[in-house]
């Protein structure tokens, strides 16, 4: 920088910009300051910037240029990566052949222009630039999303989210995410990510970190979505804030954590379940959003085909037996469960859950969250239910033979218990429950009716086309003739009011009541094959059936009925 300064003096007072004294002065207050000559004699207001970046361009007969101004060809960025770039003080702009365009504010340091010709192997075609304008470009061209975040987060105003703030004693430290204002950027960003999750219908919203960037992408309709791309220099910042909310240790990064939190929008309260994860390149964020507005759907709200809707609301009147709804994360089971708890709710029976977490506060329940640090288990939350006098019992979760046993007595004994299980179909649950050491005969005698279920993405109704599909593929597929009765196929095209031609989700559901002939197969320690069999003569509607039905009618595509069912 030194030999850089004294280079610089001699263009300014040679090409009149200033005289001796006054670039003496400058050179002098440069060195005391710790930076450049073109710094100080710009930031004083002696210099003109272009004044001194034409003398200096003059001197080396080179073309001077004004790189925010500038769009940088993406094959020059990719030749030099953005810490060389910043390391050396050059922005690339072209890239003709072997010969790479760069901005340069020091022509002069030619061993570094070398270096930069050695880290790309390509020849140099220097272009003259102020230092400050090289800098700016580069954190502009290399992270094209940022300055656009930053102006977004600059208008973003009152979003009406109001945050539940905690009764406790709020003593942290809060200074380094900035929690004082509600005006601070990181604030700001984080409302704007939380709105626009909801805005949207994201049932979750990951912020994930990487080497160069942060990315946020929503779940909506079950599959992620990329949002904003926040900057990097925000992310532990916006980690913290997420932190805080949740009331998790904003000063420990190397374990999970886990916690919750709730907002009001738009007139109801939203809950937020928080997990942080410690990865890589800093550490992970996913809220889960528990909307209560998802809880007004009705069981004839769902979805469910004729029959399955039928078995199920047959099987949720019964004043005793247990229920079992199956399938992976995320198929919409708690929904299920919570809708049918709405219906057979009133004030003469008395109903009680017990959940991992409780997802949703309904009125009128008595909802128990399990908390096994404290001991706090499904089967011993299920032993002092059975001393509560309870109607109806919800269990989150058959995870283990006790949980099972306990919940297979209760229904013996005069209460309906709903409950969940991950099977893949229905014919396999009972089964299921026979391999976790359940009695055959208990499980027979209990059990009222078996579901399994699989959220289906919806055909947006303004761009879906129609497709042309022959009998056999949808035969080959695993329909039966009566599915594809006056068939009209649609496929998914795309538009600005949905996502990749899909707009909201609906349940498929396959239902297996426990009739006789089953319950004697169980009995006889029958195979899941040998239950199905049976089902299937006794008129079982298979999940792909009911997900190939859905797309005669042009419910969905056959592409999406294929993607979330299995063949039977």
């Amino acid at each position: 920088m030194t030999a850089f300064n004294r280079r610089l003096r001699s263009i300014l007072v040679e090409h009149h910009l200033v005289n001796e004294d006054v670039a003496d002065k400058l050179l002098e207050q440069s060195v005391t300051d710790g930076v450049s000559l073109e710094d100080v004699a710009v930031s004083s207001g002696r210099v003109d910037m272009k004044a001194l970046i034409g003398a200096i361009a003059s001197e080396m007969n080179m073309p001077p240029i004004e790189p925010l101004r500038v769009e940088p060809d993406p094959e020059a960025l990719a030749v030099l990566p953005q810490d060389v770039a910043e390391y050396y003080g050059v922005l690339p702009i072209a890239k003709i052949g072997n010969t790479l365009t760069v901005a340069v504010s020091n022509p002069f340091d030619i061993i570094k222009l070398d270096d930069v010709e050695t880290v790309t192997g390509h020849q140099l075609r220097p272009v003259v630039a102020s230092g400050k304008g090289i800098r700016e470009a580069i954190a502009k061209a290399y992270n094209p999303g940022e300055q656009e975040m930053e102006e977004i987060i600059d208008n973003v105003n009152d979003l009406g989210l109001e945050f539940a703030q905690r009764e406790e004693d709020e003593s942290e430290d809060l200074s380094a995410v900035m929690e004082g204002s509600a005006d601070s950027p990181v604030v700001k960003l984080v409302n704007l990510v939380i709105y626009q999750g909801l805005r949207d219908g994201a049932s979750d919203i990951h912020i994930e970190p990487y080497d160069k960037q942060v990315r946020v992408r929503y779940r909506i309709d079950g599959m992620l979505k990329d949002a904003l791309s926040p900057p990097k220099r925000l992310q532990n910042a916006i980690v913290s804030r997420i932190k805080i909310m949740a009331d998790l240790d904003i000063a420990e990064r190397r374990v999970p954590q886990d916690g919750k939190f709730q907002m009001r929008f738009e007139g109801r309260q939203v809950d937020f379940r928080v997990s942080v994860l410690p990865v890589v390149h800093g550490e992970k964020v996913v809220m889960r959003i528990l909307d209560t507005s998802s809880l007004s759907l009705h069981l004839d709200q769902l979805g469910f085909e004729k029959q399955a809707l039928q078995h199920f609301s047959t099987a949720i009147h019964q004043p005793y037996g247990m229920i079992l709804v199956t399938g992976p994360t995320g198929s919409g089971k708690s929904t299920t469960l919570y809708a049918a708890i709405r219906e057979i709710s009133n004030v003469t029976i008395n109903i009680v859950t017990v959940e991992d977490p409780v997802e949703y506060q309904m009125q009128g329940v008595n909802q128990v969250a399990v908390n096994e640090k404290r001991g706090l288990t499904f089967a011993g939350s299920l032993r002092s239910f059975l001393r509560q006098d309870p109607d109806v019992i919800l269990v989150g979760e058959i995870r283990d033979t006790e949980t099972a046993e306990i919940a297979i007595k209760a229904a013996l004994t005069g209460h309906l218990v709903l409950s969940t299980l991950h099977t893949n179909d229905a014919p396999s649950t009972v089964t299921r429950l026979v391999d976790m050491d359940v009695d055959p005969f208990l499980v027979a005698s209990s059990t009222v009716l078996v579901s399994a279920q699989r959220l289906c993405r919806k055909l947006c109704e303004d761009c879906k086309e129609p497709q042309e599909v022959t009998a056999e593929t949808l035969m080959s597929a695993g329909a039966k003739p009566e599915d594809i009765e006056n068939a009209r196929l649609f496929k998914a095209v795309g538009c600005r009011r949905c996502i990749g031609g899909y707009r909201g989700r609906f349940a498929l559901l396959e239902t297996m009541p426990m009739t006789e002939e089953i319950r004697r197969i169980v009995v006889g320690r029958g195979s899941s094959l040998d239950v199905r069999k049976k089902a299937l003569e006794e008129g079982l509607v298979t999940l792909r059936r009911c997900a190939i039905r859905n797309a005669a009618r042009g419910k969905t595509s056959l592409e999406e009925a294929l993607r979330v069912t299995m063949i039977d």
